[in-house]
């Protein structure tokens, strides 16, 4: 998967390259800003590319097609996807600055997140979600990870699933040498959930491939199909993150693992309604949570 990975996000260079020589001037000014200014290409109009550089948008249009693109949005998806781990925290900031302008702050993060939702609703493979949900339901132990800015996705499912399973751990992700030791007795009955996004937690992926090796079955919960999770994963969840944001926005992953919530929860209706009536009464009797209804006697 690495050199695969590497071929595909060094795609647009190598076609870069091999053009070269048929370009006009116009044109090699285009190439020369994409590889020098790929972070800032990636959020760019075809409009805004070309008054950059000195060219007509319809200049801009006609590079991609001559590359081999069918237009420019294909063309600035391919840079997006060449930068997706490769983003530096500076960058991030400065992208992020551009990309709001003038507006208001609260109302285009509200946007992106919006539209982030809405691509991976387009996006996700509903029969891989089914299929990961049916897997999960059924395992003998469930192991889930996230490092890093994913480390709270990670918490957020493993709370869940321990009201609705036995056997789960959240696999502590302090060092390679502690993960291995949690997930040491992982095996064939067994499933393991991963979850990163950019830039790709190193830990992660290593943890993915010794479960595959094991024999457990391992659902994907990262951003895209050259993600370095995607190749040991049995069942790839695609959620949709904002990688030029100065935070990871987690919202399109949230979702995603609401619905998972949800949908494992359905299949396990009947044992889930015993966990939660039992639990209200222990929650009820031990006072664990503050009531908040008008008919309280003691405030």
């Amino acid at each position: 998967m690495g050199r695969m990975s590497k071929m595909m996000n060094n795609l647009l260079t190598v076609r870069i390259q091999e053009h070269m020589e048929h370009f006009s001037k116009g044109q090699r000014l285009i190439a020369k800003y994409i590889e020098e200014h790929y972070d800032k290409v990636a959020f760019m109009t075809a409009s805004k590319l070309g008054a950059t550089v000195g060219v007509s948008e319809s200049t801009v249009v006609r590079f991609a097609t001559e590359i081999g693109y069918a237009g420019y949005p294909e063309l600035q998806k391919a840079v997006q996807e060449m930068i997706r781990n490769k983003l530096t925290s500076v960058q991030r900031m400065d992208v992020t600055a551009q990309r709001i302008g003038g507006n208001d702050i609260l109302d285009s993060i509200f946007n992106q997140d919006i539209d982030i939702i809405r691509r991976t609703m387009e996006e996700t493979s509903h029969e891989n979600f089914y299929q990961a949900a049916e897997a999960i339901a059924s395992a003998g132990k469930l192991f889930i990870l996230g490092a890093r800015s994913s480390s709270p996705l990670a918490t957020f499912l493993s709370y869940y699933l321990k009201l609705l399973f036995e056997n789960v751990i959240l696999v502590q992700c302090t060092s390679e040498a502690e993960i291995f030791e949690q997930m040491i007795r992982v095996d064939e009955h067994d499933v393991v959930i991963g979850i990163s996004f950019p830039r790709y937690s190193r830990k992660a992926v290593k943890a993915m491939d010794y479960a595959h090796k094991m024999g457990a079955k391992v659902v994907a919960i990262t951003d895209s199909t050259v993600s370095p999770l995607a190749q040991p994963a049995d069942y790839l969840l695609l959620a949709r993150s904002d990688i030029a944001s100065i935070v990871d926005s987690l919202c399109a992953p949230l979702s995603l693992i609401n619905a998972l919530i949800v949908t494992i929860a359905m299949k396990k209706k009947e044992e889930v309604a015993q966990v939660f009536d039992h639990l209200e009464t222990i929650w009820d009797e031990y006072g664990v949570y503050e009531k908040v209804d008008g008919d309280r006697k003691n405030v």
